[in-house]
């Protein structure tokens, strides 16, 4: 097969940083060659190389078997490669045409737009890749899924036959992932080569046909996806094997019930939900993308109305109408977008874990006592391993999984005794998913009640002591936690649109 690229030896170096150490990898026309490693082993870096973002310190990069040192993103657009972004760079007001041509656009005559040409390029890319795409419609207007397309109608506009995708399933559900898949496999047999970055696991075997794992800045080696256990894969990335835990389902018959909802309305997106949690009970919610998961938490965190209900927190009816009612009750939501609602992510770390709690670092002049700030964020660091060189360290710079960690402190800063966690690991690598579980089970047996919104099936069974299951802002079924519970059993419930609420699952 042919090869398009092959990286020899590369290195890069930051102040303070070598961050890349003789990385070797090479991609073949025709595969999807699936790129891992924990955060901060240096995927995006050695991207960032060869899509021309930076400039290598060492080593050798081939493109179509010729030496090439791209100076800039547009020169490495044509060489061939494309790189599509977990943050897709669209512009939402544009049509999907107008992002995909951007700076290129045909024009007429005293450089009027040939919008007649423009839009019928696109369509032809659309075509070419069978989607029923309008060039005309307006982005901000589409699915992610359908944005997603239009940011690979956009690489391939540029004729690459080297495509970099980085998370492009992070936000999409099971059939947009599987349209996405559709797409891809159409491109393989064109022979486009793929480098396909994820943290999910299961994608590996559906997709990839060789994978690479880096660590710390360093090549481990390349394994055919098909002949390689999961389990070899995570422990060449993480460089050991995880543990691989059932789920202990505590005896909390005497707890205490921390939270009780009765009767939640909202519109179509809540419809009549009622559920309970004790306190050192992990309740974890599934269901299909737009099943109503996160708007029941953002309801219970006061961050929307609600048009009818109840909320009880500790056996006490609660009147919450904003966020400040609910932390001022107890309730800590770590959303599902961490960076743009759970993070300043331009201030430190010890800004961010005493944000929720000001006051007590406030003197009645207004001053902030730092001293204590400092001393209370540096606790919390050792407490939660955090990975941070100092509390003074911008949150941006820190890994996913540790900007989470920082969001849970500043929560536990604020003694907040129930926690609703919003896709908890979304974009967290396999071994800082392992911490942030038992983290989680933790804060359970200290006696904090914890409820976990999970779009993945495995991660909602490992963690929970009963799992809620909703269709179409209906609470269909509590299922019990721990081995007796199947993903068959989850599906069941997460596609009943109609059905009344199934015998709910005894509280453990």
């Amino acid at each position: 097969m042919t090869v398009l690229v092959d990286m020899k030896a590369i290195e890069k170096r930051f102040p303070g940083v070598h961050a890349l150490k003789s990385v070797h990898f090479n991609l073949r026309a025709g595969e999807v060659h699936a790129l891992m490693g924990e955060n901060g082993a240096g995927k995006s870096t050695l991207m960032k190389i060869l899509s021309g973002i930076y400039g290598k310190d060492g080593g050798e990069m081939l493109i179509n078997g010729k030496v090439a040192n791209p100076e800039g993103p547009r020169e490495a657009q044509d060489l061939g490669v494309g790189i599509i972004h977990q943050e897709l760079s669209l512009m939402n007001d544009l049509t999907a045409a107008q992002n995909i041509f951007i700076g290129r656009e045909p024009r007429l005559s005293f450089g009027r737009l040939d919008e007649k040409a423009l839009n019928a390029q696109a369509q032809e890319i659309f075509d070419s890749m069978n989607l029923g795409l309008d060039p005309k419609a307006i982005v901000g207007d589409m699915t992610i899924a359908k944005q997603q397309m239009v940011e690979i109608a956009k690489a391939l506009s540029y004729r690459s036959q080297i495509l970099i995708m980085d998370e492009p399933t992070a936000a999409l559900n099971d059939a947009e992932i599987a349209e996405l898949f559709v797409i891809i496999r159409r491109l393989k047999t064109e022979g486009v080569g793929i480098i396909y970055i994820s943290h999910k696991m299961d994608e590996l075997k559906q997709i990839a046909d060789r994978v690479t794992v880096m660590r710390d800045g360093e090549y481990v080696g390349t394994v055919e996806a098909a002949d390689t256990p999961i389990s070899k894969i995570i422990a060449m990335m993480v460089g050991r094997e995880l543990e691989s835990e059932e789920v202990v389902i505590p005896d909390l018959s005497n707890a205490e019930t921390a939270l009780e909802v009765v009767g939640l309305n909202r519109g179509k997106e809540i419809r009549d939900v009622s559920f309970s949690v004790k306190k050192g009970e992990i309740l974890g919610f599934a269901g299909l993308m737009g099943a109503g998961r996160t708007e029941v938490a953002r309801a219970i965190f006061g961050a929307d109305p609600l048009d009818s209900g109840e909320i009880s927190v500790h056996g006490n009816v609660c009147k919450i109408g904003s966020p400040s009612d609910a932390v001022a009750h107890g309730i800590g939501y770590l959303s599902e977008d961490r960076k743009h609602f759970g993070l300043a992510t331009g201030m430190d770390v010890r800004a961010n874990v005493v944000m929720a709690s000001l006051s007590e670092f406030t003197d009645k002049l207004g001053r902030l006592d730092q001293a204590a700030m400092k001393e209370v964020t540096q606790d919390y660091i050792r407490q939660l391993d955090i990975r941070t060189p100092s509390d003074i360290q911008e949150v941006r710079l820190l890994s996913g999984g540790n900007q989470q960690k920082v969001v849970i402190a500043k929560w536990l800063l604020r003694d907040c005794d129930i926690l609703i966690f919003d896709e908890p690991t979304r974009g967290i690598d396999v071994g800082a998913k392992s911490e942030i579980y038992k983290l989680l089970n933790t804060l359970a047996e200290q006696g904090r009640a914890i409820i976990v919104i999970s779009s993945e099936l495995p991660e909602v069974m490992r963690l929970s002591h009963r799992i809620a299951v909703m269709c179409e802002g209906r609470l269909t079924g509590i299922l019990s936690g721990g081995s007796k519970t199947t993903q068959e059993d989850i599906m069941h419930l997460a596609t009943q649109r109609e059905a009344a609420m199934q015998p709910v699952g005894e509280a453990p």
